[in-house]
Parts: structure tokens; sequence; C-alpha cells
């Protein structure tokens, strides 16, 4: 038998298999505008990767702004919000980022929650005053006949429809099913926000399990383009809902990530496209006290800015609480800088070029840049009019590091999806195949059901052996009683070949 070729083994042995994901470009802070010290501040006192406090600022803003205008696109106009997926393991600090730009929001949500509960007790009062009166209208409408029954169809008209209900004052979900989200923004306030530190509770929740994942998936498609909401159930009837808005943050570990981002509907439903992800390098480590510093005049600033926004009155109809935005305009130069990028980015679209691997996330590029422009604008001012070209340079700057981030995870990602096929191939080797060698036709012919084709099968037998768990064969060498062309030895653990 022809000895096998001479590799060099390190005495641990063959090597774990790993998913590599090359490091990804700084976030560019600098393109955040009136958002920037705000983030900075966060990021001073927490010392997270500034992506995170990043994500929750553009988040928070969104759901401020969205309900008060649709910005012009190449398109035509759309609505502001965001989708936002930020993605750091446990011990990033993500809730510590999030709190200090959340808080004047739970602030205004705490005081709401209170006017609330008085009026609830007003609206019972006069909801069963309005009961018992109608009660008694019909009664005497029961008891009499011709024109007392006419009579009482005046009286009812005049008593007019029960008192309406107070609004919720939620402005946030965490974990909504689609009819929980749907019967919110029916009884509650147009403009809402998704937003989770856990995120992973609402895509591994049942509003995403397999029976619903389908039908949530499309109701937040929905939302994000400004579409109306329909329900038809058996019991209530249906129903639409005009002119509701929806910004989301989910801040997830990779595990989950992964785990989301390899899931064929997420893709291909378009709702993974509609996010805007990044995995910022860890910090972890690197967190010293003595590099801590708080700005309390940046984050006063943002917190007011926020409850100002917050306690404007959005546009809407008075009786279905439809939202009645404006559309927000770009400047000549700005619209000219956003089709300049949408050119760049279809052209990096084209077979074999860099975004060809994620033409969904690429093809949306730049109505995200429009969004973000959008928000920025009106954080800064909320009776503006137009996006000015400086905006939209920023927002642009920032639409190019998420494609770059969208690029980098689906790489990432397919990389991972290779290597947990070698992994269960490797299992399959070492713990069921009687053999100390394999050929590529044994694992296509009775291998793991996802390796049953041989470039599938050769792809794998070539990653276990460039971590030492394979060592090739000479070609011609003897293997079950045949030369072969192509074999490999399995090594098991402490670098013995069998």
């Amino acid at each position: 038998m022809t000895a096998p070729h001479a590799i060099q083994y390190t005495p641990e042995g063959p090597q774990p298999l790993v998913r590599d994901i090359a490091p990804g470009v700084a976030y560019p802070v600098h393109a955040l505008g009136p958002l920037r010290n705000a983030v900075e501040a966060v990021q001073g006192i927490t010392q997270a990767p500034i992506a995170i406090p990043a994500q929750s600022a553009l988040s928070v803003a969104s759901l401020a702004v969205q309900g008060f205008a649709d910005v012009e696109t190449l398109g035509g106009p759309r609505a502001l919000s965001l989708y936002a997926l930020t993605i750091a393991r446990s011990g990033e600090r993500k809730s510590a980022c999030d709190a200090p730009l959340m808080a004047a929001l739970r602030d205004h949500e705490r005081e709401q929650a209170t006017a609330q509960r008085d009026a609830m007790e007003s609206w019972r009062n006069a909801q069963a005053l309005w009961k018992g009166e109608r009660d008694r209208i019909l009664l005497d409408a029961k008891k009499g006949k011709g024109e007392k029954r006419t009579a009482a169809q005046a009286d009812l008209e005049s008593l007019g429809p029960e008192p309406d209900a107070p609004q919720s004052a939620d402005r946030t979900v965490t974990e909504p099913t689609f009819e929980g989200l749907t019967k919110l923004f029916a009884t509650g306030q147009p403009s809402l926000g998704l937003f989770s530190d856990e995120g992973g509770q609402f895509l591994g929740g049942h509003a995403m399990n397999s029976d619903n994942r389908q039908k949530t998936l499309a109701a937040l498609n929905d939302l994000w383009q400004g579409s109306p909401i329909r329900r038809t159930r058996s019991g209530d009837g249906h129903a639409t809902l005009y002119g509701r808005r929806l910004a989301v943050h989910l801040m997830v570990q990779p595990t989950v990530a992964r785990a989301f981002m390899a899931d064929p509907l997420a893709a291909d439903t378009g709702f993974l496209p509609r996010f805007l992800m990044c995995e910022p390098p860890s910090a972890i480590g690197t967190r010293m006290q003595a590099n801590a510093r708080r700005d309390d005049m940046a984050l006063g600033a943002f917190g007011g800015r926020l409850r100002a926004t917050l306690e404007t009155p959005m546009p809407m109809d008075p009786d279905t609480r439809e939202l009645q935005p404006r559309i927000l305009g770009l400047a000549p130069d700005a619209r000219t800088l956003l089709a300049g990028f949408a050119d760049a980015t279809e052209a990096a679209q084209a077979p074999g070029s860099d975004l060809a691997h994620i033409t969904g996330t690429a093809s949306k590029a730049a109505e995200q840049a429009a969004r973000i422009a959008g928000v920025l604008t009106l954080w800064r001012d909320l009776d503006a009019h137009q996006v000015q070209p400086s905006d939209m340079a920023d927002a642009i700057t920032l639409a190019q590091f998420y494609l770059s981030e969208a690029s980098r995870l689906a790489s990432a990602a397919t990389v991972s999806a290779e290597i947990d096929k070698a992994e269960n191939l490797r299992r399959w080797l070492l713990e069921g195949w009687p053999h100390p060698d394999v050929m590529a036709r044994d694992v296509v012919q009775m291998g793991p059901n996802a390796l049953r084709e041989t470039p599938k099968a050769r792809a794998a037998l070539g990653i276990l052996e460039k971590h030492g768990w394979l060592v090739r064969l000479d070609a011609g060498t003897v293997v079950r009683g045949a030369a072969r062309a192509e074999a490999w030895r399995i090594v098991r653990g402490g670098g013995d070949v069998v």
C-alpha cells in the first residue's frame, strides 16, 4: 500500500472546525450627524463597540419621527421606518447602551400610562352611563309600538355612539404576535417600535414559530413599506388599518443571528434584506474604567429632543387615527448624490461582482440611504421640508457601511453552512463509519443527507483535510481491494492516523 502524503501534525492533533469571519470596517460614527454626540457619550460610559449605541440611536430616532413624514426616494415616497439588527454576544453591554438612549421614551410612556389610568376611570363611568341609557331606550321601545318605537330610534341616534376607550399609551413592544400588534395599532398609537435587547425571544417566540412565521414576516414587510395592515378573522371579521408605522431594533446573540440569517424564508420573503445589520468586533477585555468618560450634556440634549418629538402631536385622522405624514423632499444635489449611489450599487450586483451574493439587500440600499437621511433631517428639524446634500452624504456613508456588513455576514453565513456540513461529516466518520479510509462516493452514497452530491461531498472532505481530520492518499493507493484515484485516511484525536 502506498504511503500517504507527508503532512505535518501538531502534537494536539486535528484542529477544531471554526467559522472564520473577516473583521468589518469601523463604524462611520462621523456620519451620524445630529445623533453623533449622544452615541459617543454612551460609548464613553459603556466602552462598548460604538456600533451598538449607534444602532440604538438610529432606531429610537426613527420611531420618534416616522409618524411625521415620508421621505422622497428614487422610487417615490417611502416610510421613515428603520429596521435594525445588532449582533453581539452576551457581555457586550447591549442593554447598557440601549438604556440611556431610551430613557426619555420610557419616562414618556410611564407618564402617559398614569394619565391613561385616570382617563380609563372616567371612560368606564361614561361608558356605564351610555349603556344604561341605551338599555332604557331599548326597553321602552320593546314595551311600546308605533310612535314609541319611532321615538326610540330618534333617541338612540341622539345618544350617539359608545364612548371610545382611551388609547394605549405604549409606544414600544418586545415580543408581539401579529394579532397583538394589529390590536395595539387599532387601539393605541399609530407609530410603534418593536425594540428588544433580547431579540432572540422574539425571533424564537410564538410570532415566529413554524405556524406563524410566514404571516409575521409578511406583516412586518408591509409595515416597513408603510402598507396597510389587513387582518381577517372568523370572530372579528375583516379589518384594514391604514397609516401605521413600525420601527424595529433587535439585539441578538451570534448563534441566534446565524440561525435567523440561514432561514430561507427570512431571505426569500425579503424580510432580512430590510434590516440594517452589523456585528461589531468585541470590546470585552479592553473596557478599563480609567478610560471611561461621561458627557451628560450630550445625553441630556438627546433626551430633550426625544421628549419634545414624542410630545408633538402626529398628523392623523382624528377618527381612524390614520397617520397623514407630509412628503419630505430631496434637494436637487441630494437627489443627485442618491442617484449616483444607486447606480454604483446596481453595477456591483452584476454576476461575479462584489454584491452579486446579496442582491436583495443591495437593491434596497439606495432606499435605506434615503430613509436614514430623512431620519437625520427630521431629528435635527422636525419641521424640515427637504433633505439637504450633507445629510444625504452622511446617510450614503452609513448605508455603505451596512451594505459592507451585510456582504461580510452573508459570506460568513455561507462559510458557516459549509463548516456545519463538514462537522456533520466528521461526526459521521468518527462515530458510524466502519472503515479507516473514505472516498467521495462513500459520502455521496451513505453519508449525511446534505452531502449526497459529489461537489458538496468533496467540499466537506476538503475542509476536514484542511483541519487535519483527513489525510489525502496518493493516487493509486489500494483501498478496500482496489487502487483508488482519490481517497482519504481518517485521523482520530491525538493526531493518530487510523
